[in-house]
């Protein structure tokens, strides 16, 4: 019951900005890539482009928080390859160097040279892979519970990728995933792929982190599934870095949780 609660708030948080909103699909790499573009362009502030984690849609991800940072800039949200209403390609798998590339690539479909990045989660690690791929496209960097190495979490969770199976995926994301795409075999492809990332997950080698010069704030939960620890990690790698731990939010809240964030990421993103 929560968590349907939870993406019925999600859902009417979306289609509260729906006609504020513009959609469209670039042809990227093969892809035919989902986008919505949220709020109005500033020239004077790059577009803010958010990343969404492993399993989830836009929605599942940003739907209470990209409302908010809407209202006083435009936010573009898409979808990765494989997930909600962007289709796979069957012969290519999921990576986080490609997503990242993918990135760039709708970027420059719609003439942004420089924007600011979020991501979350698996958005957070390709991210970090967009930054150092493509330095001249991030201004600045928000990464919000996401992995660099294997350190980042407690060897349980990486060994539960070994023996993932379908009936384990959190319900509330299947249904996320069959609301804006009913095609229950895409759905089962998406947390195939999702589940063969994270299991050939390879760490980030940290000389390869300390040539990112983008400003970049380094957010997680204190109850999150990436420990406190790796927060600080990254932070102390990350050349120009911030460091902001959200009190008493677990990995599926820190996303939810407004009152900290939208303050945290508007003031670090003025400077």
């Amino acid at each position: 019951m929560r968590h349907l609660f939870a993406l019925l708030t999600v859902m009417i948080a979306m289609s509260a900005t729906a006609a504020e909103r513009r959609t469209g699909y670039a042809p990227v790499h093969g892809l035919r890539l989902y986008y919505e573009i949220h709020g109005t362009a500033n020239a004077a502030v790059p577009p803010l482009v958010l990343l969404h984690g492993g399993g989830d849609t836009i929605g599942t991800s940003f739907g209470r928080i990209l409302p908010e940072l809407a209202r006083t800039r435009q936010v573009i949200a898409f979808e990765q390859q494989g997930y909600g209403r962007t289709a796979d390609i069957a012969d290519r798998p999921f990576s986080f160097e490609q997503s990242a590339d993918d990135t760039a690539a709708l970027l420059e479909f719609l003439h942004i040279s420089q924007a600011d990045i979020l991501g979350f989660s698996n958005g957070g690690t390709i991210a970090l892979q967009l930054a150092m791929r493509h330095p001249k496209t991030v201004r600045r960097l928000i990464v919000v519970s996401a992995f660099y190495s294997h350190e980042g979490a407690d060897p349980s969770f990486w060994a539960g990728f070994e023996h993932a199976t379908f009936e384990s995926m959190p319900q509330e994301l299947k249904d996320a995933y069959l609301a804006v795409r009913p095609d229950p075999t895409g759905l089962r492809t998406m947390f195939e792929k999702a589940v063969a990332r994270m299991r050939n997950f390879k760490d980030i080698p940290e000389d390869a982190l300390r040539t990112i010069t983008a400003p970049a704030l380094v957010i997680a939960g204190d109850h999150d599934v990436e420990r406190p620890e790796h927060a600080v990690a990254t932070f102390r790698l990350l050349p120009h870095a911030q460091l902001a731990i959200v009190p008493n939010a677990t990995h599926m809240e820190v996303m939810s949780r407004t009152e900290f964030l939208v303050p945290a990421i508007e003031s670090f993103l003025r400077k």
